[in-house]
């Protein structure tokens, strides 16, 4: 097997890593902060997961598709196997849920910042913000984690 084949799996598995990780960190920082009610921690917290969200997870979002669509013709896999086309449509749905959760942390960002810079609590807006980030949250993290089920089983199933 040449090594840039390899380079290119450790680029493919390091970007569901990063999406995963990333996602799941963001998710925990973004939770503990909140439950303080404090705008200036939160405040804080929110710009970098703005950061992180754009630096790491923008950039896995990028390169995955690429590195997939690379290895499965390198490897001679048909991207319409079942389990890259079920992949594919978990990867769209997490994106789904993904935009507009980056938005609304830029929106519970700068709701907090507003807040902090004013001396007041958070005002409701961030909370209605905040419940709708937290549910987008899970089909998301659940589509990833039937992603990462499927690149490591690859179960053989016809869908056309």
């Amino acid at each position: 097997m040449p090594v840039w084949l390899d380079v290119l799996r450790l680029l493919h598995v390091a970007g569901v890593a990063v999406l995963f990780g990333t996602g799941a960190g963001i998710a925990f920082f973004m939770v503990i902060a909140h439950r303080t009610r404090n705008p200036v921690l939160i405040a804080h917290v929110a710009g970098t997961v703005v950061i992180a969200d754009t630096l790491f997870t923008a950039t896995a979002v990028v390169l995955q598709p690429i590195t997939g669509y690379l290895l499965a013709r390198e490897i001679g896999w048909s991207l319409s196997e079942g389990w890259i086309v079920i992949s594919l449509l978990l990867y769209v749905l997490t994106g789904l849920f993904w935009l507009p959760v980056v938005a609304i942390q830029i929106s519970l960002r700068n709701l907090a910042r507003a807040a902090a810079a004013g001396n007041e609590t958070l005002p409701p807006a961030y909370f209605l913000l905040y419940r709708i980030w937290f549910a987008c949250g899970f089909p998301a993290f659940f589509a990833v984690i039937g992603i990462l089920w499927l690149m490591l089983a690859k179960p053989s199933f016809d869908l056309f």
